[in-house]
C-alpha cells in the first residue's frame, strides 16, 4: 500500500503515504490541532497519536473538547496507576485484572498477595512515582501481537493469562507500550504520559475477579483525573459532599439502622431511631392512599409456588427468587418476590361489576428477592423490603385517565417531601431480545403507545429506555440520583394486560355479562420504605424535617435535680400533643449537651433554668441556629405543631 485516502467528518477525502500516523495528519492540518488531538479513530476503531494508519477508510480525530476524549484520559490514568505500582518495590510484583474508565473516575483491579495489599497510606506515594512518570513523557504506543506473543509477556500474571485465553482464537491481540510498561489493550489513549497531568487516587474497595463472587477477591484502586487541576479538586469536594450524604454513614451517627452478618446480608436491622421515620412515612403514604380511595389490605409474604408460575414470576424472574421451600405434602412455598398475585386473587375472590371499576388496592407489602451479596448496600439495596405496593383494575377506555390520576397523586406526594431532583423514564421493552418478555408484539405496541400518549397529554419531559420493562408491560419509572452518584428508581406504574389474561380475571359489563377483561396497574409511590429512607437520608442530609424527625424535642435542664420536674412536665405535655420530646438526663456541661443536640440534628433544643421555671416559659434554639428565643410554653407548641404541619417543603438541605 502505497497511499492511504482517508474520509474526514465534514466529506473531505484527503491522501497520505503509506507509514503516516494521526499525529502526521494533525499537523498537517495545524500545529494548533496537533496539540489538542488526543486520538483518532479509524473506521470507528481507536488509533493512537503514535501509531501507524493501518488502512484508508473514515477518520476522524479527537480533541480535549470531545466529550469521549476524558474517558481516554482516565483509561490512559488506570495504566499510569499500574506502571506506577510496579515501579515501588514492595508492589513490584503485583498482578493486575482489568483497568476501565468509569463515569467520574478510572479503576484497575490489583492483587498484592494476602497481607500486602495496596492502602490508602500508600496513594501519596503511588501518586508521586505517578507524576515521575508523568514528566518522563513517555509515548504511548500500540501494537498487534500473537497470542504465543502475548502469553509469553504476561506469563507472570495469572489474571492477564486468563483473559488472554479467554479471547476468540481469530481476534487481533493489542498491546499499549509507554517506556518500561506494557499493558493488554484494546486502544483508546493519550499520545504521551505528559497529558495526564491532574489526577488523584480516591478509594480502595474489594471486587471479585470478573464480578464473580466464586472467584478470587481483588483490590480494586478507584482514582479521578480531568484535563483540569481545578475541575480534579471540584470532583474531591463532590466526592466528600457524597460521602456526607451517603445514607449508610448517616444511619450509623444517627442510630437509624444497621446490618451485620450475624443477621444476615441484605437484611437491614431497623433501630428506634429509624423506625420512627419509617413509622411516619408509611402513616403518611397509607392516610394519602385512602384519600384516593385505595383499599388497604394486608396479604402473606409466603405463596404457594403455582401463583408466581401462572403469573410468569418464576418463568422470568427466577434467578432473583429465593428457593422454594418443599413443605413435604407436595406443596412448595414461596417468598414472594412480587405482591401483584396476592391482590389479583383479592380481586378474584368474589364476581366484580363495572361499577367497582376502578378498583384499587393498597399494601405496605413485604417481599424478598435474591440480591447477589456484592450488590447489597446499606437500606437502597437489600433482600428483604417493604413495598408501598398498589394495584388498580380498571376498564380499558379508562386506563389513561387512571394512569394521570395515579401519576397526579405521585407528583403531589413528590412536593409534600420537597422532592425536585427527579425525570421520568418511559420503560419499554428490547424489541432484539424478545424471550425476556411476554410474546405478543400487539399489546406491546398499543400499551406503550399509551403511556407515550399520556405524557405527552400531560406536557411532561421524559426519556425512553429500551429495555427497561417489566416482563408483562411498559412503564413509566422515576429515576433519582443517589448520594454515591448512582441513580435508582424511586417510584415506578406499570401497565399490564397479560395477568388480567393469565388469572383469568374478568368482571361485568354493563350489557351483564361476565367476559370483560380489566386492566391492571401496577404502581409504587415512594417505592419501598428502604430506598425511600435511605433517599430521604441522603437528601436532608440527616437533618429531617420536624415531622419526620426521630427526635423533635430535646429538652435539656440546666440542673436536673432543680429543674427535672419542669422538664419532665413539659415533655408529657408534648407528648400529649402527639411530639417526640425527650428529656436530656446525662451529667455534663450545658455547651457539651447542646452541642450534641446539633450533632444528632434534633430540631428543636429546649433549655430550662430557674428564670424558665419561674416564668413557666422555656429558651427555644433551633437546629442549625446560633439564635434563642425564651416564649411561653403555649406559644412553643403552637410554632411546633405548625411547623409539622408544613410537612417538608423547602426544608431539603441544598
Amino acid at each position: 500500500m502505497s497511499e492511504l485516502e482517508l474520509v474526514f467528518p465534514d466529506g473531505a477525502i484527503k491522501t497520505f503515504a503509506a507509514g503516516t500516523k494521526p499525529l502526521d495528519v494533525a499537523e498537517s492540518i495545524s500545529k494548533s490541532l496537533a496539540k489538542k488531538s488526543v486520538s483518532a479513530k479509524l473506521n470507528g476503531a481507536y488509533v493512537g497519536m503514535h501509531d501507524v494508519i493501518p488502512a484508508s477508510g473514515q477518520f476522524q480525530l479527537i480533541t480535549t473538547s470531545d466529550d469521549e476524549a476524558l474517558d481516554l484520559l482516565r483509561h490512559s490514568a488506570s495504566h499510569l496507576l499500574a506502571q506506577a505500582l510496579k515501579r515501588i518495590p514492595k508492589f513490584s510484583n503485583i498482578h493486575f485484572g482489568v483497568g476501565p474508565f468509569i463515569e467520574n473516575g478510572f479503576y484497575y483491579d490489583t492483587d498484592n498477595g494476602a497481607g500486602n495489599q495496596v492502602s490508602v497510606e500508600d496513594f501519596a506515594e503511588i501518586e508521586a512515582m505517578m507524576h515521575k512518570i508523568v514528566k518522563e513523557d513517555l509515548p504511548i504506543v500500540s501494537r498487534e501481537i500473537t497470542r504465543e506473543e502475548a502469553l509469553s509477556m504476561f506469563k507472570d500474571d495469572p489474571y492477564k493469562v486468563e483473559l488472554i485465553n479467554d479471547l476468540p482464537a481469530e481476534e487481533k491481540i493489542t498491546i499499549a507500550v509507554q517506556g518500561d510498561h506494557i499493558e493488554l489493550d484494546k486502544g483508546g489513549l493519550v499520545p504521551s504520559t505528559s497529558w495526564i497531568k491532574h489526577f488523584k487516587l480516591v478509594s480502595v474497595a474489594g471486587a471479585y475477579w470478573r464480578g464473580d463472587s466464586s472467584n478470587h477477591m481483588m483490590q480494586r484502586i478507584y482514582g479521578t483525573a480531568f484535563w483540569k487541576a481545578a475541575d480534579v479538586e471540584a470532583e474531591l469536594q463532590r466526592r466528600q459532599e457524597a460521602k456526607e450524604r451517603d445514607h449508610r454513614n448517616i444511619g450509623r451517627d444517627l442510630d437509624l439502622f444497621f446490618t451485620s452478618q450475624e443477621v444476615g446480608s441484605g437484611l437491614p436491622v431497623w433501630l428506634p431511631n429509624g423506625a420512627t421515620i419509617r413509622r411516619q412515612v408509611e402513616r403518611y403514604i397509607v392516610d394519602k392512599e385512602l384519600s384516593n380511595d385505595y383499599l388497604h389490605v394486608y396479604t402473606p409474604i409466603l405463596s404457594n409456588l403455582n401463583l408466581y408460575k401462572t403469573s410468569g414470576h418464576w418463568e422470568h424472574y427466577r434467578e432473583d427468587m429465593f428457593p422454594p421451600m418443599d413443605m413435604g405434602d407436595g406443596e412448595f412455598l414461596e417468598l414472594r418476590p412480587m405482591n401483584c398475585p396476592s391482590h389479583i386473587m383479592i380481586y378474584k375472590h368474589k364476581p366484580r361489576s363495572y361499577r367497582e371499576l376502578p378498583m384499587r388496592i393498597a399494601e405496605l407489602g413485604m417481599m424478598h428477592r435474591y440480591e447477589k451479596s456484592g450488590a447489597l448496600t446499606g437500606l437502597s439495596r437489600v433482600r428483604e423490603m417493604t413495598l408501598n405496593d398498589g394495584h388498580t383494575f380498571v376498564e380499558p377506555e379508562k386506563l389513561e385517565e387512571e394512569f394521570k390520576s395515579i401519576l397526579k397523586m405521585m407528583m403531589e406526594v413528590y412536593e409534600d417531601f420537597n422532592i425536585t431532583d427527579y425525570r421520568f423514564r418511559l420503560s419499554y421493552r428490547d424489541p432484539k431480545n424478545t424471550a425476556k418478555y411476554f410474546d405478543d408484539d400487539e399489546m406491546w405496541e398499543k400499551s406503550q403507545k399509551q403511556l407515550k400518549t399520556a405524557m405527552d397529554d400531560l406536557g411532561l419531559d421524559y426519556f425512553e429506555a429500551e429495555g427497561e420493562a417489566a416482563f408483562y408491560g411498559p412503564k413509566l419509572d422515576v429515576q433519582t440520583k443517589t448520594a454515591l452518584g448512582g441513580e435508582e428508581t424511586l417510584s415506578t406504574i406499570q401497565l399490564d394486560f397479560l395477568l388480567p389474561e393469565r388469572f383469568d380475571l374478568s368482571y361485568i359489563g354493563e350489557d351483564g355479562k361476565d367476559n370483560h377483561r380489566p386492566v391492571m396497574l401496577h404502581r409504587g409511590i415512594v417505592g419501598t420504605m428502604e430506598r425511600f429512607t435511605a433517599y430521604l437520608i441522603e437528601m436532608y442530609k440527616g437533618a429531617f424535617p420536624t415531622w419526620l424527625s426521630p427526635l423533635q424535642v430535646q429538652i435539656i435542664p440546666v440542673n436536673l435535680g432543680a429543674h427535672g420536674d419542669y422538664a419532665r412536665r413539659i415533655q408529657q405535655q408534648l407528648q400529649v400533643a402527639g411530639l417526640r420530646a425527650n428529656v436530656e438526663t446525662k451529667d455534663a456541661k450545658m455547651g457539651y449537651l447542646i452541642r450534641e443536640a446539633q450533632t444528632k440534628k434534633v430540631p428543636y433544643t429546649l433549655v430550662l433554668g430557674d428564670n424558665e421555671v419561674a416564668d413557666e416559659t422555656v429558651t427555644v434554639r433551633q437546629y442549625g441556629s446560633e439564635k434563642t428565643e425564651t416564649i411561653s410554653i403555649a406559644a412553643f407548641e403552637k410554632l411546633i405543631l405548625a411547623d409539622v404541619a408544613r410537612y417538608s417543603r423547602e426544608t431539603a438541605v441544598e
